[in-house]
């Protein structure tokens, strides 16, 4: 599938390039300039996603007299960690060119630059210049990019094997008492190659005005990748005058020195005198985690109100493992009550955090928070943008962008009831982009509703790990990289069971669908897993789009040694829209059941239906049973996707067909 790749590797160790040089492309006048979501015609995903304040342009789209990577869905590769599967490469001495869609003052560059021979990365610049005059240079750096080997990863691009006794894979799922991997070529498996960096333009800019970005002809980065500008209209500082101002209080706004302290003060004097705490612009060193209860916070807006901190070893780890801390806001200890009445809004969290310590508390925000809100914050460079351990309820998390993340972008851990993540914009997770994760106790009651995810380098867009009466509606899910799918039901990672319902509805995944390296079979765009126990709860999928999908669209699937065990039944799809799959529009690999109506699917490029059931192969038909309760309608060249194999359950068990790429999507 792959057309051309740019290789994953740093400098130092070569650097291979493919695609198309292109001389200029769309000079001016040619045509308006494209403006897409997630890489796709934005009228292909109306009203489902999060409605955000910038334009996302894609730099193989815009004008340029670099190189064109991708597509590509193969892991480890630039091009597949790419939105949309394509960038474009810069020599020394290149740009690339986009004509402003709307008036904007502000950008965003999606990058990437190769990391330094012995990890930890490089800085290089990148000059931007409209209509060809208010040059500014923007840094670029790799310092949070580039992760290499085994889980949970290294920054040593020389590194032995993390774990010599595993098969070489992906995560700790699978036991060690396997075939040990053999040797490997240095570096191994590079991944997480983009970072994204923020500009204020100084001036509002028009339609039609021309942002180049140029890679100085004396840069020290062999090559730079961009694969997108994003641009917005920023609008002026929101002022807070009856407030405890954190200036008042010795915060430093130029952030020479911690300013931790201050805002702790800030904060204590807030809630005596009944007060919001109000950081005006500027950057604020913080080093530590802020504790909240009771508080309101406000910055003066994400662009100019900047809390950034340094990572900190600690002389010895804390009760809860964690052996860094860092920048953050944590509600206390769900063990300690929890906090409340919590209201952060207006500002940036910039961490420091360049590995993977899963003990280690490291997110930008933290801890449990009960009858509290998060508004219009960006983060970035956290371990988690957001991670709660409840039990806690009532948390409304809205209009929040979540961007270059080690880990996960938002997590519900625990116990989280009643709450909502809406309208938030999460990009380049290390980990799944947005999770329920229902350990030890259920989430229940919550919404995951028109939020944008884009691509989460490892894991799943969205995933519903156990729990009761969820809901994930009206969200955008694109290109996931490596095992996970866009949207993941999950009995894993010892959830409690699902009970009750669960609602998956009008969300739209684009690219999804991919390639299961622990498994060396393809996903589904919707990945059911029964790991751990029955997945047996009502679950209704209704009204969802799986576009693009570079294997199948919907799986069902449990894994072989528990295949006789665990079962998946009461899954009801209705309303659905498949356009394109490499492979089949349904993969089962499970015992148990599911109904599909009004399930309309083209350009399948297999036979719609691979159903192995539970491998036993019955004389009387597969263990997994189809139910057509009419309406599903359309197929591929093999013909209707799903009537031949209804009754009696036809057994079409090819795990791995040839992928014929479907062709791009289109309205309906």
């Amino acid at each position: 599938m792959a057309v051309a790749t740019v290789t994953a590797v740093a400098v130092g160790f070569g650097v291979a390039l493919g695609g198309t040089a292109l001389a200029d492309k769309g000079a001016a006048g040619a045509s308006p300039p494209m403006v897409t979501r997630a890489a796709i015609d934005p009228s292909l995903v109306t009203g489902r996603g999060a409605d955000v304040g910038f334009v996302e342009q894609e730099a193989e789209d815009a004008t340029t007299n670099g190189t064109i990577i991708g597509p590509d869905r193969t892991a480890y590769t630039l091009a597949a960690e790419a939105s949309g599967r394509k960038a474009v490469t810069l020599a020394p001495g290149q740009y690339v060119e986009f004509t402003l869609p709307k008036a904007a003052n502000a950008i965003t560059v999606r990058y990437s630059v190769p990391d330094a021979p012995g990890g930890g990365g490089i800085t290089a610049p990148l000059d931007v210049t409209v209509n060809g005059r208010s040059r500014s240079t923007m840094t670029l750096t790799s310092r949070y990019a580039w992760l290499y080997n085994q889980y949970p990863f290294t920054n040593d691009p020389n590194a032995d094997l993390l774990h010599p006794d595993w098969w070489i894979t992906e995560c700790s799922c699978v036991p060690a008492a396997t075939t040990p991997a053999p040797a490997i070529t240095k570096p191994f498996r590079p991944n997480h190659f983009y970072d994204e960096q923020r500009l204020l333009l100084g001036r509002t800019y028009r339609a039609g005005d021309k942002v180049r970005l140029t890679v100085p002809a004396g840069s020290n980065a062999a090559w730079t990748v961009i694969d997108l500008l994003d641009s917005e209209l920023v609008g002026p500082p929101h002022v807070r005058v009856v407030a405890a101002n954190v200036l008042a209080f010795g915060a430093d706004p130029l952030g020479r020195r911690d300013s931790a302290g201050a805002f702790g003060k800030a904060i204590a004097f807030a809630k005596r005198q009944h007060l919001r705490v109000y950081i005006p612009p500027g950057t604020y060193q913080v080093n530590r985690h802020i504790i909240v209860d009771d508080v309101t916070i406000e910055g003066a807006g994400s662009w100019y109100t900047i809390v950034r901190g340094r990572e900190v070893t600690l002389g010895t780890p804390a009760p809860d493992g964690s052996v860094h801390t860092g920048v953050g806001f944590y509600g206390k200890d769900a063990s300690a009550g929890g906090s409340r009445n919590v209201h952060l809004s207006g500002f940036a969290i910039e961490g420091d955090v360049r590995e993977r310590v899963d003990t280690d508390q490291v997110n930008g925000i933290g801890g449990a928070m009960s009858d509290s809100t998060i508004d219009g914050l960006h983060i970035r460079h956290t371990k988690v943008g957001m991670w709660f351990d409840g039990p806690m309820t009532n948390l409304r998390i809205t209009n929040n962008v979540i961007v270059d993340q080690i880990a996960d972008g938002l997590n519900f851990h625990t116990g989280v009831t009643n709450s909502v993540v809406s309208n938030n914009f999460i990009r380049n997770s290390g980990d799944d982009g947005l999770a329920m994760w229902s350990e030890k106790t259920a989430d229940a009651g919550n919404t995951f509703d028109h939020n944008t995810v884009q691509t989460p380098v490892l894991a799943n867009g969205i995933a519903i790990y156990g729990g009761t009466d969820n809901t994930v509606s009206n969200n955008l899910i694109a290109d996931p990289i490596r095992e996970g799918s866009a949207i993941q039901v999950g009995s894993r990672f010892g959830a409690e069971a699902f009970t009750g319902h669960l609602r998956i509805a009008n969300n739209t995944t684009v690219r999804a669908g991919t390639y299961e390296l622990n498994w060396n079979i393809g996903l589904g765009a919707i990945w059911f897993y029964a790991l751990e126990k029955n997945i047996d709860a009502d679950i209704q999928v209704v009204g969802d789009h799986f576009l693009d999908n570079t294997h199948n669209a919907i799986m069902l699937v449990s894994d072989w040694p528990v295949k006789d065990l665990y079962s998946i039944t009461n899954v009801h799809f209705k309303d659905i829209r498949v356009d394109g799959t490499g492979t089949s529009v349904v993969s089962a690999r499970v015992k148990g059941g599911a109904s599909f109506e009004n399930v309309d699917a083209r350009n399948v490029g297999a036979v719609g239906v691979n159903n192995c059931g539970s491998f036993n192969f019955p004389p009387t038909g597969s263990e997994f049973s189809l139910t057509d309760l009419g309406g599903n309608d359309g197929g591929g060249t093999t013909g209707p996707w799903l009537a031949p194999w209804v009754l009696p359950n036809t057994i079409t068990c090819d795990d791995r067909p040839p992928v014929v790429a479907p062709p791009a999507p289109s309205p309906w």
